[in-house]
């Protein structure tokens, strides 16, 4: 059976590109997409050149800010980015109807069949770079790769405006010398549990046996051991309409004082917020979610008026729901049973929490 052809395409720095080409007066600059500067807002984009000082996407913009003090500040234009991504997505099409765009500025193509009967996957993927910039001035760069995997991993190696291809009989060696924080899938907290365990790279990952990883991560360790020797069987999914995205976390310890829970759950908003901005969805329902140390787990829902996207609006909707779940008969907020998950997720009036995005913040 062929081996399949997938082409990873990441814009550079979108958000910012974009109002680097439409406003010149920005190139060069470190330019943050968010803000204003005191505000609890998050970093939707950040420039290269702010990138230097250590501003990073998600990233609180009072922390930005003083990061990088001299940075400019502008407001996200996110009708215009969604224009430009239709742009790349109608490009993408011109090559293949197995697209799946992970966001705004992203996405997979699976070129193995090709409406232009272009023989290399590499062909296609310097194409369409090229087309991009002509169309739009932007730089993309790309990965290509015999999985999903393996193109995204490709495509992060020589950023920005850049180009790597994994051949098939290459993979294992493109593994082994990764850091396992890069893995799609392995966040902050499961990195350090891999490193207590002498997991580093992804030869390292490779090294343990299936039952290890199982022991060690539960049912993510089939993923990890697949994953460690370049097997990715998921599909490019042309067509996927979302109804819901969230975000969670899993303490590393169960925790219960109502001021740490609080806390804890400000990060779920801005995590949210983050993914809300980069996949251009909007909701009007927020639903919590908790988790109890015996796995007990309860949700709780609102719908509000007007649609939902900053972190603010998320935390405050989730602190009501969890002080109306935790409140006692005499209105004080009691918990008896200590937590381990905190999540929210935001959705359209009639979904559900089954149908929030699965893996969910590993990264904290």
């Amino acid at each position: 059976m062929e081996s399949r052809k997938i082409i990873h395409v990441d814009m550079d720095a979108f958000y910012a590109s974009v109002e680097q080409r439409d406003f010149p007066e920005y190139k060069g600059k470190p330019l943050i997409v968010g803000g204003p500067p005191g505000s609890r807002s998050v970093v939707a984009a950040a420039s290269y050149e702010a990138r230097k000082f250590g501003v990073r996407s998600a990233m609180p913009c009072s922390k930005a800010a003083q990061l990088a003090p001299q940075a400019i500040f502008v407001p996200p234009r996110f009708a215009v980015y969604k224009e430009v991504s239709k742009q790349i997505r109608d490009l993408f099409l011109e090559y293949t109807d197995r697209v799946e765009m992970f966001s705004l500025d992203e996405g997979y193509l699976d070129v193995t069949f090709n409406k232009k009967n272009i023989p290399f996957a590499v062909s296609i993927a310097k194409e369409i770079r090229r087309e991009i910039f002509q169309r739009t001035g932007l730089t993309a760069s790309a990965g290509v790769g015999n999985s999903k995997f393996i193109a995204k991993l490709a495509s992060e190696k020589n950023k920005p405006n850049g180009l790597m291809v994994v051949l098939p009989e290459d993979v294992i060696s493109f593994i082994d010398p990764l850091p396992v924080a890069s893995f799609h899938g392995v966040g902050k907290v499961t990195a350090k549990k891999m490193e207590e365990l002498g997991i580093r790279t992804g030869k390292d990952l490779r090294q343990k046996n299936l039952d290890q990883l199982i022991q060690s991560f539960g049912k993510m360790g089939s993923y990890y051991y697949k994953i460690s020797r370049g097997e990715d069987d998921r599909e490019v999914e042309s067509s996927r309409e979302r109804k819901s995205l969230g975000a969670e976390i899993t303490f590393d310890r169960d925790r219960i004082e109502k001021e740490d829970l609080l806390n804890q759950l400000k990060y779920v908003a801005v995590e949210v917020e983050r993914r809300l901005k980069t996949r251009d969805f909007f909701g009007r329902t927020i639903t919590l979610k908790i988790k109890f140390h015996d796995f007990t787990l309860k949700t709780r829902s609102k719908t509000v008026s007007e649609p939902v996207y900053l972190a603010e609006d998320l935390f405050q909707v989730a602190a009501e729901l969890i002080e109306e779940f935790m409140q006692n008969s005499e209105g004080h907020f009691v918990s008896n049973k200590a937590i381990r998950l905190l999540g929210i997720s935001l959705s359209h009036p009639h979904s559900t929490m089954e149908e929030q995005e699965p893996g969910l913040f590993p990264n904290l």
